[in-house]
Protein backbone atom coordinates (compact mmCIF):
# COMPACT_ATOMS: atom_id res chain seq x y z
CA UNK A 1 0.00 0.00 0.00
CA UNK A 2 1.22 3.50 -0.82
CA UNK A 3 2.50 5.90 1.82
CA UNK A 4 2.20 9.69 1.66
CA UNK A 5 5.32 11.32 3.05
CA UNK A 6 4.31 14.90 2.25
CA UNK A 7 6.94 17.59 2.76
CA UNK A 8 9.26 17.82 5.76
CA UNK A 9 7.97 21.35 6.45
CA UNK A 10 4.24 20.57 6.29
CA UNK A 11 2.06 20.41 9.41
CA UNK A 12 2.66 16.70 9.94
CA UNK A 13 6.39 17.08 9.34
CA UNK A 14 6.59 19.88 11.91
CA UNK A 15 4.59 17.80 14.40
CA UNK A 16 6.92 14.83 13.98
CA UNK A 17 10.00 17.03 14.36
CA UNK A 18 8.57 18.46 17.57
CA UNK A 19 7.67 15.02 18.91
CA UNK A 20 11.11 13.60 18.15
CA UNK A 21 12.82 16.60 19.69
CA UNK A 22 10.72 16.07 22.82
CA UNK A 23 11.45 12.35 23.07
CA UNK A 24 14.97 12.04 21.65
CA UNK A 25 16.55 15.44 22.26
CA UNK A 26 20.31 15.19 21.75
CA UNK A 27 20.22 11.40 21.45
CA UNK A 28 18.74 8.02 22.39
CA UNK A 29 21.20 7.02 25.08
CA UNK A 30 19.93 3.45 25.37
CA UNK A 31 20.02 2.63 21.65
CA UNK A 32 23.41 4.32 21.26
CA UNK A 33 24.84 2.25 24.10
CA UNK A 34 23.34 -1.09 23.13
CA UNK A 35 22.99 -1.15 19.32
CA UNK A 36 25.98 -0.74 16.98
CA UNK A 37 25.63 2.16 14.55
CA UNK A 38 26.04 -0.26 11.63
CA UNK A 39 23.32 -2.68 12.76
CA UNK A 40 20.34 -3.12 10.48
CA UNK A 41 17.07 -4.84 11.18
CA UNK A 42 13.33 -4.63 10.84
CA UNK A 43 10.42 -3.87 13.10
CA UNK A 44 6.76 -4.82 12.74
CA UNK A 45 4.01 -2.70 14.20
CA UNK A 46 1.00 -4.92 14.86
CA UNK A 47 -2.44 -4.63 16.43
CA UNK A 48 -3.15 -6.15 19.82
CA UNK A 49 -6.91 -5.59 19.65
CA UNK A 50 -9.60 -5.09 17.00
CA UNK A 51 -9.37 -1.60 15.53
CA UNK A 52 -9.85 0.65 12.52
CA UNK A 53 -6.58 1.85 11.00
CA UNK A 54 -5.51 5.45 10.52
CA UNK A 55 -2.17 7.25 10.60
CA UNK A 56 0.12 4.67 9.00
CA UNK A 57 1.79 7.29 6.81
CA UNK A 58 2.42 9.54 9.81
CA UNK A 59 3.98 6.67 11.76
CA UNK A 60 6.12 5.77 8.75
CA UNK A 61 7.35 9.35 8.50
CA UNK A 62 8.78 9.10 12.02
CA UNK A 63 11.16 6.35 10.88
CA UNK A 64 11.93 8.14 7.61
CA UNK A 65 12.90 11.25 9.61
CA UNK A 66 15.43 9.18 11.57
CA UNK A 67 16.65 7.04 8.67
CA UNK A 68 15.97 8.56 5.23
CA UNK A 69 17.04 5.29 3.57
CA UNK A 70 14.78 2.95 5.52
CA UNK A 71 12.33 0.66 3.71
CA UNK A 72 8.71 1.04 4.74
CA UNK A 73 5.83 -1.27 3.91
CA UNK A 74 2.25 -0.39 4.82
CA UNK A 75 0.37 -3.60 5.56
CA UNK A 76 -2.92 -1.81 6.27
CA UNK A 77 -4.39 1.35 4.80
CA UNK A 78 -6.69 4.13 5.99
CA UNK A 79 -10.00 2.73 7.15
CA UNK A 80 -8.94 -0.92 7.06
CA UNK A 81 -9.93 -3.23 9.88
CA UNK A 82 -7.19 -4.94 11.87
CA UNK A 83 -7.44 -7.66 14.48
CA UNK A 84 -5.08 -8.94 17.16
CA UNK A 85 -1.78 -9.99 15.59
CA UNK A 86 -2.39 -8.24 12.27
CA UNK A 87 0.61 -6.33 10.94
CA UNK A 88 0.04 -2.64 10.19
CA UNK A 89 3.48 -1.30 9.23
CA UNK A 90 6.91 -2.83 8.68
CA UNK A 91 10.12 -0.81 8.75
CA UNK A 92 13.57 -2.05 7.77
CA UNK A 93 16.76 -0.04 8.09
CA UNK A 94 18.99 1.27 10.84
CA UNK A 95 18.12 -0.72 13.95
CA UNK A 96 18.93 2.29 16.08
CA UNK A 97 16.39 4.33 14.10
CA UNK A 98 13.76 1.63 14.51
CA UNK A 99 14.19 1.58 18.28
CA UNK A 100 14.51 5.36 18.63
CA UNK A 101 11.37 6.02 16.61
CA UNK A 102 9.30 3.25 18.19
CA UNK A 103 7.50 5.25 20.88
CA UNK A 104 6.82 8.36 18.80
CA UNK A 105 5.47 6.28 15.93
CA UNK A 106 3.30 4.21 18.26
CA UNK A 107 2.00 7.28 20.11
CA UNK A 108 0.77 8.76 16.83
CA UNK A 109 -0.63 5.52 15.49
CA UNK A 110 -2.38 4.49 18.69
CA UNK A 111 -4.04 7.89 18.97
CA UNK A 112 -5.18 8.05 15.35
CA UNK A 113 -6.38 4.46 15.21
CA UNK A 114 -8.26 5.14 18.43
CA UNK A 115 -10.15 8.01 16.81
CA UNK A 116 -10.91 5.96 13.69
CA UNK A 117 -12.09 3.03 15.82
CA UNK A 118 -14.44 5.15 17.93
CA UNK A 119 -15.72 6.97 14.85
CA UNK A 120 -16.53 3.62 13.22
CA UNK A 121 -18.72 2.73 16.21
CA UNK A 122 -20.63 6.00 15.91
CA UNK A 123 -20.94 5.68 12.13
CA UNK A 124 -22.28 2.14 12.52
CA UNK A 125 -24.90 3.45 14.95
CA UNK A 126 -26.20 5.69 12.14
CA UNK A 127 -26.09 2.99 9.47
CA UNK A 128 -29.30 2.78 7.47
CA UNK A 129 -30.32 6.37 8.25
CA UNK A 130 -29.90 9.54 6.19
CA UNK A 131 -28.14 11.35 9.05
CA UNK A 132 -24.43 11.96 8.58
CA UNK A 133 -21.82 12.00 11.32
CA UNK A 134 -19.70 15.14 11.76
CA UNK A 135 -16.62 15.88 13.84
CA UNK A 136 -15.78 19.19 15.55
CA UNK A 137 -12.78 21.45 16.18
CA UNK A 138 -12.22 19.77 19.58
CA UNK A 139 -8.91 18.33 18.45
CA UNK A 140 -5.42 18.02 19.93
CA UNK A 141 -3.47 21.22 19.14
CA UNK A 142 -1.19 20.60 16.17
CA UNK A 143 -2.87 17.31 15.24
CA UNK A 144 -6.09 18.51 13.61
CA UNK A 145 -5.28 17.39 10.07
CA UNK A 146 -4.32 13.91 11.26
CA UNK A 147 -7.27 13.59 13.63
CA UNK A 148 -9.79 14.73 11.03
CA UNK A 149 -8.28 12.24 8.58
CA UNK A 150 -8.82 9.57 11.25
CA UNK A 151 -12.49 10.58 11.48
CA UNK A 152 -12.82 10.08 7.73
CA UNK A 153 -11.10 6.71 8.00
CA UNK A 154 -13.70 5.68 10.57
CA UNK A 155 -16.62 6.62 8.34
CA UNK A 156 -17.31 10.13 9.62
CA UNK A 157 -17.46 13.44 7.77
CA UNK A 158 -15.39 16.51 8.55
CA UNK A 159 -17.09 19.70 9.70
CA UNK A 160 -15.16 22.93 9.06
CA UNK A 161 -11.45 22.42 9.43
CA UNK A 162 -10.65 25.75 11.07
CA UNK A 163 -12.03 29.20 11.74
CA UNK A 164 -11.06 30.41 8.28
CA UNK A 165 -13.04 27.94 6.16
CA UNK A 166 -16.55 28.23 7.58
CA UNK A 167 -18.80 30.55 9.58
CA UNK A 168 -20.55 29.26 12.68
CA UNK A 169 -22.34 31.93 14.70
CA UNK A 170 -22.51 30.65 18.29
CA UNK A 171 -24.11 31.92 21.48
CA UNK A 172 -21.12 34.05 22.43
CA UNK A 173 -21.15 35.73 19.02
CA UNK A 174 -24.85 36.42 19.50
CA UNK A 175 -24.12 37.89 22.94
CA UNK A 176 -21.42 40.12 21.47
CA UNK A 177 -23.73 41.32 18.67
CA UNK A 178 -26.82 41.71 20.85
CA UNK A 179 -28.91 38.88 19.36
CA UNK A 180 -28.63 35.82 17.14
CA UNK A 181 -30.44 37.65 14.35
CA UNK A 182 -28.03 40.59 14.39
CA UNK A 183 -25.00 38.30 14.58
CA UNK A 184 -26.20 36.29 11.57
CA UNK A 185 -26.98 39.45 9.59
CA UNK A 186 -23.45 40.72 10.18
CA UNK A 187 -21.98 37.35 9.22
CA UNK A 188 -24.02 37.14 6.02
CA UNK A 189 -23.09 40.69 5.07
CA UNK A 190 -19.38 40.15 5.64
CA UNK A 191 -19.03 36.55 4.46
CA UNK A 192 -17.31 35.37 1.33
CA UNK A 193 -20.07 34.15 -1.02
CA UNK A 194 -18.69 30.59 -0.98
CA UNK A 195 -18.83 30.31 2.81
CA UNK A 196 -21.95 28.84 4.41
CA UNK A 197 -23.25 30.79 7.40
CA UNK A 198 -24.42 28.40 10.11
CA UNK A 199 -26.06 29.54 13.35
CA UNK A 200 -26.32 27.83 16.71
CA UNK A 201 -29.88 27.98 18.05
CA UNK A 202 -31.81 26.43 20.92
CA UNK A 203 -35.31 27.95 20.84
CA UNK A 204 -38.08 28.26 18.22
CA UNK A 205 -37.67 32.06 18.24
CA UNK A 206 -33.93 31.81 17.63
CA UNK A 207 -34.61 29.45 14.74
CA UNK A 208 -36.88 31.99 13.06
CA UNK A 209 -34.57 34.91 13.80
CA UNK A 210 -31.56 33.09 12.35
CA UNK A 211 -33.43 32.02 9.23
CA UNK A 212 -34.85 35.49 8.67
CA UNK A 213 -31.33 36.92 8.91
CA UNK A 214 -30.04 34.56 6.21
CA UNK A 215 -28.55 31.54 7.97
CA UNK A 216 -28.04 28.68 5.53
CA UNK A 217 -27.65 25.94 8.16
CA UNK A 218 -28.69 25.58 11.80
CA UNK A 219 -26.96 23.87 14.70
CA UNK A 220 -29.55 22.65 17.19
CA UNK A 221 -27.64 22.83 20.45
CA UNK A 222 -28.32 20.55 23.42
CA UNK A 223 -31.95 19.79 22.57
CA UNK A 224 -33.82 16.69 23.66
CA UNK A 225 -35.21 14.24 21.13
CA UNK A 226 -38.70 15.70 21.27
CA UNK A 227 -37.32 19.23 20.87
CA UNK A 228 -35.27 18.12 17.86
CA UNK A 229 -38.40 16.66 16.28
CA UNK A 230 -40.27 19.96 16.78
CA UNK A 231 -37.36 21.90 15.28
CA UNK A 232 -37.35 19.67 12.19
CA UNK A 233 -41.07 20.27 11.79
CA UNK A 234 -40.62 24.02 12.27
CA UNK A 235 -37.83 24.36 9.71
CA UNK A 236 -39.62 22.18 7.13
CA UNK A 237 -36.49 21.54 5.08
CA UNK A 238 -35.64 25.18 4.50
CA UNK A 239 -32.01 24.60 5.57
CA UNK A 240 -29.94 21.60 6.71
CA UNK A 241 -30.03 20.85 10.43
CA UNK A 242 -27.19 19.72 12.65
CA UNK A 243 -27.82 18.31 16.12
CA UNK A 244 -25.11 18.60 18.76
CA UNK A 245 -24.70 17.98 22.48
CA UNK A 246 -25.11 14.79 24.46
CA UNK A 247 -24.77 12.53 21.43
CA UNK A 248 -24.10 9.15 22.98
CA UNK A 249 -23.93 5.95 20.97
CA UNK A 250 -27.23 4.60 22.22
CA UNK A 251 -29.00 7.90 21.50
CA UNK A 252 -27.88 8.29 17.87
CA UNK A 253 -30.62 6.14 16.27
CA UNK A 254 -33.30 8.16 18.10
CA UNK A 255 -31.73 11.44 16.99
CA UNK A 256 -31.53 10.23 13.39
CA UNK A 257 -35.22 9.30 13.55
CA UNK A 258 -36.10 12.96 14.18
CA UNK A 259 -34.99 13.79 10.64
CA UNK A 260 -31.93 15.96 11.32
CA UNK A 261 -29.36 15.97 8.52
CA UNK A 262 -26.22 15.84 10.66
CA UNK A 263 -25.07 14.85 14.12
CA UNK A 264 -21.82 16.37 15.39
CA UNK A 265 -19.86 14.56 18.09
CA UNK A 266 -16.90 16.18 19.83
CA UNK A 267 -16.09 12.91 21.58
CA UNK A 268 -14.76 11.45 18.32
CA UNK A 269 -11.58 13.45 18.84
CA UNK A 270 -11.56 14.73 22.41
CA UNK A 271 -12.47 11.47 24.15
CA UNK A 272 -11.29 8.63 21.90
CA UNK A 273 -9.12 6.16 23.85
CA UNK A 274 -5.84 5.12 22.28
CA UNK A 275 -5.82 1.55 20.99
CA UNK A 276 -3.21 -1.08 21.73
CA UNK A 277 -0.44 -1.57 19.16
CA UNK A 278 3.11 -2.75 19.62
CA UNK A 279 6.40 -2.93 17.70
CA UNK A 280 8.38 -6.17 17.53
CA UNK A 281 11.98 -6.19 16.31
CA UNK A 282 12.24 -9.01 13.81
CA UNK A 283 16.00 -9.10 13.61
CA UNK A 284 18.70 -8.31 11.07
Amino acid sequence: MSLDFGRPDDAVGRLIALALDEDVGPGDRTAEAVVPASARGSGLIFAKESLTVSGVSAAARVFRALDPDCELTALKGEGDAAGPGDGVLRVRGSLRAVLTGERTALNLLQRLCGIATLTRRYADALAGTRTRLLDTRKTTPGMRALEKAAVRAGGGTNHRGALFDGILVKDNHAAAAGSIGEAVRRAVQGAHPLLTVEAEVSTPQQIEDALSAGARMLLLDNLGDAELQKAVEQVRGRVPLEASGGMTLDRLPRVAATGVDYVSVGALTHSAPSVDLSLLVEGA
